[in-house]
């Protein structure tokens, strides 16, 4: 039945928002007071592992919520070995990366008691996030026809590969969905190799995916009481994310193919070579800022050619266009360029390496990383910035089954009895 804190489906409108919390003007905390989260009081059970699954929910953590990470004994989440690199006490970077900020609980499905726990778990959660095979936990009675009977106010995410459909049966690793969903068949240079990203990028797509499902749930629930089955897979992320290339396929019904940096739709919008073929990135948006662009160089008269005044002409004549630009490019380095042409408001800049894109992201006051403890692998802080619930400070990831004893005694006792508290 539905827990005390959640509205009944008859609630009054205005104030059955599950997410609210007493606040001052603009949702700012009274004074003297912690500052609210957008999630408090929510409590999120993570029966996931590997990427997508986990990074929603460390996401809804991040916005204040409780979350319950569920892993099987011995070795918890695969990522758990997906190392190196790994921290000193033996932490894979790995799972670090998506799990910030949740309790660690053990749980056997396989036994009985453990069974019946994960099941009063699903029953007390507001959120149960899983990317188990479809159908594989009907026999444990974790399947969305049973947590919604025993708990209907439940936002019940299920991530999958391929759906729940004819795809069922399939596997979804990210890998396999960047070159089965047509990624790779766009990513690399003309002629070569099909590529990958350089990273998990189909899985963070669909933790994103999944997270803005559950929070359209919540907030359907706050109006009804009534929870839902929110239904995210690997491939339908993909495929939404492409975006200009899949609305180019449908227009022509072409397929697009590798253009290394390149864009299809625009120029200069790619890496031009500057001294000692050192890669500037420039993205010239509009015939404005290509103006811009050539009178920086010192080459004014480019903006005033027929092939290169509008984009359409500088797609066209890419090949002269960028044998002109680079002519003038070779003469100093990425970074100083960067340094002229910014300021004559073209976008651009340098290929900066992960430490160096920390150190931009530091210098421009966004702080972007963020310590969880002595010994323990810094976070990259949430990109999330709301004025009147801000993001909580994150926690380090759990241990397997760190926070085990309090949170089984917890779920052996009364319902109503408060989650303790979070150490």
């Amino acid at each position: 039945m539905p827990q005390p804190h959640r509205p009944s489906p008859d609630a009054d409108t205005e104030t059955a928002d599950p997410t609210a919390a007493a606040t001052g003007p603009l949702g700012a905390a009274p004074p003297g007071e912690p500052p609210a989260r957008a999630l408090d009081g929510i409590l999120v059970a993570d029966f996931s592992r590997v990427l997508a699954g986990p990074l929603a929910a460390a996401t809804l953590a991040d916005l204040g919520a409780e979350v319950i990470k569920v892993e099987r004994p011995g070795t918890g989440d695969d990522t758990r070995a997906w190392g190196p690199p790994f921290a000193a006490d033996g932490t894979a970077a790995y799972f670090d990366a998506a799990n910030r900020s949740k309790r660690g609980l053990v749980l056997d499905l396989g036994d009985p008691d453990d069974a019946a726990a994960a099941r009063e778990l699903a029953r007390r959660a507001d959120v149960l996030i899983e990317n188990f095979r479809p159908g594989s936990l009907a026999k444990y009675g974790l399947d969305h026809t049973a947590t919604r009977a025993a708990n209907p106010g439940l936002v019940h995410c299920t991530i999958t590969g391929f759906g729940s459909g004819a795809g069922a049966p399939l596997p979804g690793y990210d890998f396999v969905v960047q070159a089965v969903g047509g990624l790779m068949s766009i990513t690399g240079e003309p002629g070569g190799t099909p590529l990958k990203a350089g990273v998990a990028l189909v899985d963070v797509l669909t933790a994103k995916d999944a997270a803005t499902g559950i929070l359209a749930a919540l907030h359907h629930r706050g109006r009804t009481g009534r929870g839902q089955l929110v239904e995210v897979n690997l491939l339908s992320s993909l495929l939404g994310s492409l975006a200009n290339q899949a609305s180019g396929y449908l227009a022509t019904g072409h397929d697009p193919g590798p253009m290394g940096n390149r864009h299809p739709s625009i120029a200069p919008y790619e890496t031009l070579a500057c001294r000692d073929g050192q890669p500037l990135a420039v993205a010239v948006g509009n015939d404005r800022q290509f103006r811009a662009l050539a009178q920086t160089l010192g080459v004014p008269e480019l903006a005033d050619d027929v092939r290169f005044a509008r984009n359409q002409g500088r797609v066209q004549n890419r090949t002269d266009l960028i044998k002109a630009l680079e002519n003038r490019l070779a003469t100093d380095t990425p970074q100083n360029w960067a340094a002229r042409l910014t300021p004559a408001s073209v976008p651009c800049g340098p290929v900066n390496s992960l430490s160096e894109a920390l150190e931009l992201a530091a210098r421009l006051g966004l702080d972007p990383v963020t310590p969880v403890g002595e010994g323990r692998i810094p976070q990259v802080t949430s990109p999330l910035r709301l004025s009147g619930t801000p993001v909580a400070q994150p926690a380090a990831p759990p241990r397997l089954d760190e926070h085990g004893t309090p949170l089984r005694t917890w779920l052996s006792g009364p319902a109503d009895r408060p989650l303790p508290p979070h150490m």
